[in-house]
């Protein structure tokens, strides 16, 4: 099933609504810093469409160069760098949930500019984990470990007694030289619309980036959790001590 939304950044024709069948996920990934574009680009127009196992390597690529380096935790740590240019087991992680139908990219002749990979959380969704994806890389391990921490500690349906689903922003992330035109933003829109076609009740973003967590925040999203780096320790030593602002893990919330 082909999604098409054609954007132009200059004007903003009403969003055409799709429909999403369900699926079920446990997955939760965080966001990029914004960077400056490296090259001025005019308004232009783009298209909202599905992501699909299809695109998995263009998707990849796309990743790789806009998201994984930069990420902070995976910067930090120095998961990827000229000795060990790819983390499978990451990639692995990103990718799990891309046949689930409501996955989105952003293209403009013919190219990707802007990904908003999705899952789908049921309320019970912390006790039935047992299809976890194994990790073998032990950097990227103590990034699940944490996120695993965050998912328990936070608790999202907690906030919200009276839904059962919701729809979670794994990773969102835009081609450094589309930034600061909108793309997120439409991303985020029209995620909320397939949150709504689910029947889910609110969308939910874990942010490792401070960047992220303000751009969010802007967008109407609400804090709902934080855990300080400084906080998150193992043998009572802190695990990741990014750049700062880079200071903690959030969790945004929105209800749609």
């Amino acid at each position: 099933m082909a999604l098409h939304m054609r954007r132009n950044v200059s004007s903003r024709p009403p969003i055409e609504r799709f429909k999403f069948t369900r699926y079920e996920s446990i997955d939760v990934e965080a966001m990029t810093p914004p960077i400056t574009p490296t090259t001025p680009v005019s308004p232009m127009e783009y298209e909202i469409q599905e992501a699909t196992p299809k695109d998995k390597e263009d998707i990849l690529n796309f990743l790789r160069t806009f998201f994984f380096k930069d990420e902070p935790l995976n910067k930090y740590l120095d998961l990827i760098n000229e000795d060990n240019p790819r983390c499978v087991d990451l990639e692995k992680f990103a990718l799990k949930e891309l046949s689930n139908g409501i996955n989105l990219k952003a293209v403009h002749n013919g190219n990707i500019i802007g990904i908003c990979l999705n899952a789908v959380l049921k309320r019970d969704y912390l006790q039935n984990s047992e299809d976890q994806q194994k990790i073998t890389d032990e950097k990227f391990s103590k990034i699940v470990r944490m996120l695993d921490k965050v998912g328990l500690e936070s608790n999202v349906f907690q906030r919200f007694p009276d839904c059962d689903k919701a729809v979670t922003v794994k990773i969102l992330s835009v081609d450094g030289n589309y930034r600061g035109q909108g793309i997120a933003k439409e991303l985020l829109n029209k995620t909320r619309e397939i949150a709504k076609e689910l029947g889910a009740g609110f969308v939910t973003v874990d942010c490792s980036s401070h960047f992220t967590a303000l751009a969010l925040k802007k967008l109407g999203f609400e804090l709902h959790y934080t855990l300080k780096y400084a906080d998150h320790r193992e043998n009572g030593t802190p695990v990741f001590k990014p750049e700062y602002p880079h200071v903690a893990c959030t969790v945004y919330v929105q209800k749609v």
